[in-house]
């Protein structure tokens, strides 16, 4: 089990507040560290000043962003040894095909499209713990982090 803090990079309190609520009801008890735009994600992955870097268990990734678009933080999750194997599922509204394609090509590990109804998100929010937080073996950290 893994029980390092869950990074949710979203920035509709409507849906942080949905995600908070469906992860409590699932009895997910990992830290859950909210940022509200791309730049601020960053900030807590990859800090420029000195301060010592987040590091979640799971990166739960909106694409539709302020300052940064979800996008681009994936693209440089990716880019940096010290977050090239985070496990980031894309947890978005969008359902076009273009940022499926594009999530997938620059490193998502999943796509997940956010239900509308709350009771769909509560059974999406379990899964997503299940699998991420008790199922999968995630990679040991870079040796020269």
């Amino acid at each position: 089990m893994s029980d390092g803090p869950i990074l949710l990079v979203e920035d509709n309190p409507d849906d942080v507040m949905f995600t908070l609520r469906a992860f409590s009801k699932n009895h997910i008890r990992n830290q859950i560290v909210v940022a509200n735009d791309g730049e601020q994600a960053l900030r807590l992955l990859l800090p420029e000043d000195g301060s010592p870097p987040l590091r979640p268990a799971l990166v739960l990734l909106d694409i539709k962003l302020p300052k940064i678009d979800g996008l681009e933080v994936l693209r440089n999750i990716r880019d940096h040894v010290r977050t090239r194997a985070l496990p980031v599922v894309v947890l978005t509204t969008s359902n076009e095909e273009r940022d499926i394609v594009e999530s997938y090509r620059i490193g998502a590990n999943s796509f997940v499209r956010k239900p509308v109804v709350f009771g769909e998100f509560l059974e999406a929010a379990n899964v997503l713990g299940m699998y991420w937080l008790l199922v999968n073996q995630p990679a040991p950290p870079p040796r020269d982090s």
